[in-house]
């Protein structure tokens, strides 16, 4: 046996993290040595006072490495403090990689994943003793009953992911079908319970077996504190269940009945807005928690992911230069006039060899990756590579398809030189969906939606020396051409999009082919770095970089948003509703930017106000008057109409119809008086006839028909140069239609037809010789390309919206339905019976011009995507 000896005396002092690594025992295969970012950033961190905050985010662009320096700071406090550190990753798959990390850089680290009775004892004892860093995933510390020892020091990799892996542990999500354990009686047992917070029609549609079309994805919301006993009935049937929902209940047991619900045909959701983190003594009462992150963003989106307030951002100092994580060649399939989207996709992952394939959802990716492959390739999923990215590597040819996994994955060097993505990931669960689509307040989730961009695209440029191609497919499109999106991104990234796209459009798929190659080709080939790279380099140099309108004020939100939450956790109910008042009066600030979200606070302040009331809180009454006030206050401020048909406060009048909305009633309700059965089953099957029509002969016809059954007056303008429909509610809302739903559904929507909508409703003004354009108006321009070209996008007015023509086709079926039951009802009623029966009926159908505009002004043509006035 060997045996070494030496005169060491004492304890080497570290006074840095960087004066500690030439020290570290590295074995071959280290990393040759601190870049200059990373040690510029170990630097600050011990300076300053750093080390004593206590909760403080690290950030390093993606693919720079951050996992090194957390490393070292870990083993440094571990050595020089005598603390316990725990090293917490997304998944079980980067916790391998982490420690793979830390063995060859020398770090003594063990690794705790699964359940606490199959840790190796040896191992805990180490970590517990403070001998070595634990690593381990955000499940074990974040669950009903944590087993690790307390740490000092609590690290948290890709914490710009945090909220989904953070509140995950605190939601109980039943699925009907699909989903890693569906279970439909328990979600029709849940269903019943939550059906007096619903719409008759809606619980109808929800029970149904089959969706309808153009339901299926619709997101109901429902607040247990408004109703009388439903958050004990939930608890009680939730406290009955089995794994895995048994242990997502015991995290919010205790704060059930401040949770929000939401609800599809295929989902239920049960979760408190913000994780009361709090309550975990793992997290909360450990000396450090560190945020390791490649975009930390300015909203506030890290805080609310954590449920902490205060955490202090380190970055690279503002003159220090942007590291460099390899280069990306973004092709984008869905700009190619007259091209086929996936054939051109195969030919490239053809060319590449092998692709990895990132969707938001499984079925999804699953079904691109089969569409792209070589017919002999093997198709690899999350089940042959949880444990590692090995497996896929290891292949020659292959394609790997992945649902939601936009961290957490590296492909450096040859492990793939090809990435398809597809879709924006801003609907992970349903809350997001929600807020997404309903509350429409996409500021509140820009950041979080933004980072999982970046992330995604980064997967196969893990170096400085990495280079890949990332195709882009689905809305993903869009979402990258939107001015007020890209600006978010570093100049970088905005280099290498606007390059995508210029050599995306007005060219050949043979030419797109022919760049790929060339780019794939680098080390044996120098036509990219002579050519391609110098216009990336001005490109760099040209870009600005601004954050989203409403950053700054999202951000002065969080403290009072995590507080309202705590609040109402903890059944401090009139102080929850005066907290969450606070954050209205702050998100008032942010302008028609953080209005939705703004409306979504204002309800829940006058919820929790209400729960007050009715717990016999001082002075009751003032907070039952309060609460209602608060309500009304969300229905005018909420965009769209989510809020106005909640379930009422009690003793609380419906509120009145908007005045278009009345107009609409009124129009159906003549139109209802007069045509016969025959008559409006002939104009009604016409209309839906038309509507699946490409043709412009049947389509306009069919899109004034269906303006009519609107409770519109709709015309076809005459003259030259008019749109193809007007849909006018009197003086109060109008809307333009224009249909281009001939066009091909590639390439972008030409400049053009931009600027050939531009001024309709200012003619529309015109021929009904009124003073102004109504509040809300808008132009809905139908299409099924995936985007505008970006020239027309920036001259867009901020009325114009984009239209797919299946969401007009949804609209439609839903005025035949609508129109079937009104006939079927009219019998018996007059006209005072006929008003409230039409406006809930047409409310119910989502058919209310309010409920329309909602239904069409989803996608901006502009950057702006204001609502004129």
């Amino acid at each position: 046996m060997v045996a070494f000896k030496g005169g060491a005396t004492g304890a080497t002092k570290y006074p840095t993290p960087e004066a500690l690594y030439p020290d570290l025992p590295r074995k071959s295969g280290a990393v040759p040595g601190l870049l200059v970012h990373q040690g510029d950033l170990l630097r600050r961190y011990a300076a300053d006072s750093h080390v004593a905050t206590a909760d403080l985010a690290l950030e390093l662009p993606t693919g720079t490495g951050k996992t090194i320096p957390a490393l070292v700071i870990a083993e440094w406090r571990r050595r020089t403090r005598k603390e316990r550190v725990v090293y917490a990753c997304p998944t079980e798959q980067l916790t391998k990689q982490v420690a793979a990390a830390a063995d060859r850089e020398g770090i003594p680290a063990v690794t705790l994943t699964g359940s606490h009775t199959a840790w190796d004892p040896s191992d805990d004892a180490r970590y517990v003793s403070g001998k070595a860093v634990a690593i381990t995933t955000y499940t074990t510390v974040f669950n009903s009953s944590p087993k690790l020892a307390p740490p000092q020091l609590l690290i948290f990799d890709d914490a710009h992911n945090g909220e989904q892996y953070v509140a995950n542990q605190y939601s109980v999500t039943v699925d009907r079908w699909g989903g890693d354990s569906p279970n439909p009686d328990l979600y029709v047992k849940l269903l019943e319970i939550l059906t007096p917070a619903l719409d008759g029609i809606v619980a109808q549609r929800l029970l149904r077996p089959e969706a309808e079309s153009g339901h299926h994805n619709a997101v109901q919301f429902i607040v247990p504190a408004r109703h009388d006993q439903m958050p004990e009935r939930l608890s009680r049937t939730l406290s009955q269940t089995g794994s895995p929902w048994c242990f997502r209940y015991a995290m919010i047991r205790d704060v059930l009945a401040s949770c929000l619900v939401y609800v599809t045909h295929s989902s239920i959701q049960i979760r408190p807005l913000i994780p009361p983190t709090r309550e975990n003594t793992l997290f909360s009462e450990a000396s450090q928690r560190l945020y390791l992150s490649a975009t930390l963003g300015a909203a506030g989106e890290l805080e609310r992911a954590f449920g902490r307030t205060g955490i202090k951002r380190l970055g690279l100092p503002e003159t220090a230069p942007e590291p460099r994580s390899g280069r990306r060649f973004f092709v984008f399939p869905g700009l190619l006039n007259g091209g086929d989207s996936n054939e051109l996709t195969k030919e490239i992952v053809k060319l590449a060899g092998k692709a990895l394939v990132l969707a938001p959802d499984r079925t999804t990716a699953v079904r691109t990756a089969g569409s792209v492959r070589q017919p002999a390739w093997p198709l690899l999923t999350i089940d042959d590579v949880a444990h590692g990215m090995g497996p896929f590597v290891a292949q020659q040819n292959a394609v790997c398809a992945l649902a939601s996994r936009y961290d957490g994955l590296d492909l450096p060097d040859h492990g793939c030189r090809l990435e398809v993505i597809e879709n924006v990931p801003d609907r992970d669960h349903l809350q997001e969906r929600f807020l997404s689509s309903r509350v429409r307040a996409g500021a509140a989730l820009s950041e979080r939606v933004r980072t999982r961009v970046v992330q995604g695209v980064g997967r196969c440029t893990r170096g400085s020396s990495d280079w890949a191609v990332v195709v882009v497919l689905g809305d993903l499109t869009k979402y990258l051409l939107r001015q007020e999106n890209l600006t978010a991104l570093s100049a970088e990234l905005q280099a290498e999009i606007n390059f995508g796209v210029e050599n995306s459009t007005n060219t050949t798929q043979a030419e797109i082919l022919e760049n790929v190659s060339a780019f794939l080709s680098q080390e044996t080939d120098d036509t990219w770095r002579e050519s391609g790279e110098p216009i990336v380099a001005q490109l760099r140099a040209e870009a600005v970089r601004k954050l989203p309108d409403g950053s700054e004020i999202l951000f002065s939100a969080v403290p009072a948003e995590i507080q309202a939450c705590a609040l109402a956790g903890q059944g401090r109910w009139q102080d929850a509703s005066a907290k969450a008042q606070q954050v209205t009066q702050a998100l008032s600030f942010g302008g028609a930017t953080t209005k939705g979200y703004r409306g979504f606070w204002l309800y829940l302040a006058g919820i929790w106000a209400y729960r007050a009331a009715s717990n016999g809180a001082p002075a009751a009454s003032g907070s039952l008057a309060n609460a209602r006030a608060l309500i009304r206050q969300a229905e005018q401020t909420a965009e769209g109409t989510w809020a106005r048909y909640m379930p009422l406060l009690p003793a609380m009048e419906a509120p009145a119809l908007p005045a278009h909305d009345d107009q609409a009633v009124a129009t159906a309700m003549n139109l209802l008086q007069k045509i016969a059965p025959g008559q409006l089953d002939n104009r009604l099957g016409s209309m839906i006839e038309g509507l699946k029509e490409t043709a412009a002969s049947a389509y306009e016809p069919a899109l004034t028909q269906l303006g009519i059954f609107l409770g519109a007056e709709a015309n076809k303008p005459s003259g030259t140069g008019r749109c193809d429909s007007t849909w006018c509610w009197g003086n109060h809302l109008w809307a333009v239609v224009e249909a281009k739903s001939d066009q091909e559904p590639d390439g972008v929507m030409a400049h053009k037809d931009i600027r050939q909508v531009n001024d309709q409703l200012r003619i529309l003004k015109s021929d009904r010789k009124h003073q102004v354009i109504p509040d809300g108006s808008f132009t809905a321009l139908i299409s099924p390309k995936p985007a505008v070209d970006p020239t027309g996008a920036i001259g867009a007015e901020d009325h114009a919206y984009l239209v797919h023509p299946e969401t007009i086709w949804e609209i439609g079926q839903d005025v035949q339905h609508a129109w079937e039951e009104l006939l079927a009802g009219r019998t018996g009623r007059d006209a005072a019976g006929l008003t409230p029966f039409i406006a809930t009926t047409f409310q119910r159908y989502g058919l209310l011009p309010s409920q329309i505009r909602e239904r069409l002004t989803e996608y901006p043509v502009g950057a702006a995507g204001a609502v004129t006035s």
